[in-house]
């Protein structure tokens, strides 16, 4: 199995908007309700590129199985130095170590823009998403309970913090 990680470009939208809408219909790391569309992807692409946050993907076989990014925590000027990133996987992908490899180049890319934290909101009962970015060093430092509803349940939410000045 040889992965490529590498930067996303346009003609990767589909693929991504197909893991994206994946976990919005089955799982609960995005409290989305609605499918995202093309149109919705594309703008989503288009201001990534034009605040200059990286879209990683992760590609095997000239397939993308995963993809990684941050952006703006706030948009008050106050939190400039503070990132909240999302990183996606297919279902087939997930245990190999490739969100690993996606992560860690994420974390790099912020630590060469000088960003200062990165941030997780990750739902409390992905205990596995938890164990994975406690892996890479992440912190918990707050629990905000039933802030939100998908399932025809009440969810919390862990928010998980990465120090990238360490």
């Amino acid at each position: 199995m040889e992965i490529t990680i590498r930067i996303a470009e346009y003609s990767d939208l589909e693929s991504i908007r197909s893991i994206l809408n994946d976990e919005i219909e089955n799982g609960t790391a995005v409290y989305h309700y609605e499918k995202k569309s093309r149109i919705e992807m594309e703008e989503w692409f288009d201001e990534k590129f034009q605040n200059n946050y990286p879209i990683f993907v992760a590609e095997e076989n000239n397939c993308v199985i995963g993809y990684a990014t941050y952006g703006e925590f706030r948009s008050h000027k106050g939190f400039q130095h503070t990132v909240e990133h999302s990183i996606y996987l297919t279902q087939n992908a997930i245990g190999k170590g490739i969100g690993k490899t996606l992560m860690l180049a994420l974390i790099h890319k912020a630590q060469e823009h000088n960003y200062h934290i990165m941030l997780a909101f990750v739902d409390a009962n992905n205990e596995k998403s938890c164990q994975f970015h406690y892996k890479l060093g992440f912190l918990e430092v707050g629990n905000l309970r039933e802030v939100g509803f998908k399932f025809n349940r009440w969810l919390d939410l862990k928010i998980l913090q990465l120090n990238l000045s360490q």
